[in-house]
């Protein structure tokens, strides 16, 4: 049973939320972003509302201390999830985000709330193959310009402070994902669907461990590269609006 009341501010959803959706869909943003990584999205897919995660430490979060590890950040969620899980939902994360997403789940299960109806899971490696993300292998000058490449892919000049403050959440966030560590797999609770870029560099065959994490585990490949998620291309949203 979930307590609180579901329309209570919290720093960890910064959107406002409209009414009427039937269900909902809860986003998680990628090493050294936040939720603004979702801002082009729109209010809702499908009949889901899209509910993008504010993690401590970035955006209007930055002066709040980092989570820390992905277990953290899952068991600090809960609380200001549970009221939220008043109707269908499922949970989306990105990259690295996705590993938060999965630990959540299982999260909810082991606390007795309500489990997502889907968890979908974009470009990255199964919990126990998580040394196969390739930025955990970038150099210092390989990450700055990643980034500046994605800061200048959503129009946006790279001012020199912009990506210092951007190279240091994204150390933290890399230092959790160096962290985690899960050698034996362990259920999510729900239906697992993979989505595979099909420009990543990462191949599909590194996210097969994945089934392993739940009886339904469903593969979809969509066109574009792994930063395109941001601008919320049809056939991913297709995609996440399947479940409803």
């Amino acid at each position: 049973m979930t307590t609180g009341a579901p329309d209570t501010p919290s720093p960890w959803f910064v959107r406002p939320r409209p009414t009427g959706h039937p269900a909902r869909l809860f986003c998680f943003p990628y090493a050294g972003s936040g939720a603004s990584a979702f801002s082009a999205w729109p209010a809702a897919v499908a009949d889901a509302e899209v509910c993008p995660i504010q993690f401590p430490g970035r955006e209007n979060r930055l002066a709040e201390p980092h989570y820390g590890t992905y277990e953290n950040l899952a068991a600090e969620l809960a609380g200001p999830l549970a009221p939220r899980l008043d109707r269908p939902f499922a949970l989306f994360g990105h990259c690295a985000g996705a590993l938060p997403a999965f630990e959540t789940a299982v999260r909810l299960t082991e606390q007795g709330l309500p489990r997502p109806e889907r968890l979908f899971v974009s470009g990255q490696p199964a919990p126990h193959d998580a040394s196969y993300d390739r930025m955990l292998t970038m150099t210092e000058d390989e990450l700055r310009a990643e980034l500046e490449s994605v800061v200048r892919g959503r129009g946006i000049a790279p001012r020199p402070d912009m990506i210092e403050l951007g190279m240091a959440v994204l150390r933290r966030d890399l230092a959790a994902a160096r962290a985690y560590r899960r050698t034996e797999p362990v259920a999510a609770g729900c239906p697992i669907v993979v989505l595979h870029w099909r420009d990543d560099p990462l191949g599909l065959d590194r996210l097969q461990g994945w089934r392993r994490y739940a009886d339904s585990v469903a593969f979809h490949v969509i066109d574009g590269g792994p930063h395109d998620f941001m601008n919320a291309p049809g056939e991913l949203l297709r995609l996440l609006g399947s479940w409803r």
